[in-house]
């Protein structure tokens, strides 16, 4: 009995690293893609912009906050419902709830620094409500293909989908 706690311990670890990965790789590709855009956009103005590896960083911190998100049981309360009410709520509520982790990061970042409450509160300004809406916004619209694929492929179940993209399938 305790070697098979072990093995399913072993099996569950397993799977969710390569969730991790698959979640991290996409949001890297897009958050890329996003960084690119920014890039091509700020140099029309004289603007140069090279913060792809930030991109990089942002996808594996995404990752796991999404990953935390699923574990908290966010945004299940439609999955019963159409698939696209599904998708569009997943993506509404992890949007906002990374919006919500950004803000709390800003805020222990500003505490480990021994910052004052008006110092953290001008360092959340100084980015901009403009810059944070944003960038809820932009996560938000990255985040309904990935969730139309992971709705579609829990609906399916045994990871269907994910075989028929990512497996060999015979001709």
């Amino acid at each position: 009995m305790p070697s098979h706690a072990a093995s399913s311990l072993k099996e569950r670890v397993i799977e969710e690293l390569r969730l991790f990965w698959v979640i991290a790789i996409y949001l890297a590709v897009m958050l890329a893609a996003f960084a690119w855009y920014r890039r091509f956009v700020l140099s029309e103005a004289g603007i140069s912009y090279l913060h792809y590896g930030a991109a990089v960083i942002e996808a594996l911190i995404l990752a796991k906050v999404i990953l935390i998100g699923q574990a908290l049981g966010l945004g299940r309360r439609l999955e019963g419902s159409r698939l696209i009410w599904s998708v569009l709520f997943k993506s509404v509520v992890f949007a906002v709830f990374i919006a919500l982790f950004t803000l709390l990061e800003h805020l222990i970042e500003g505490l480990i620094h021994r910052e004052s409450w008006d110092e953290i509160e001008h360092g959340l300004v100084k980015t901009g409500r403009g810059e944070i809406l944003a960038r809820t916004v932009v996560l938000f619209v990255t985040l309904i293909p990935f969730f139309a694929f992971w709705e579609t492929d829990r609906v399916l179940g045994d990871h269907k989908l994910f075989r028929l993209f990512f497996h060999k399938t015979p001709a």
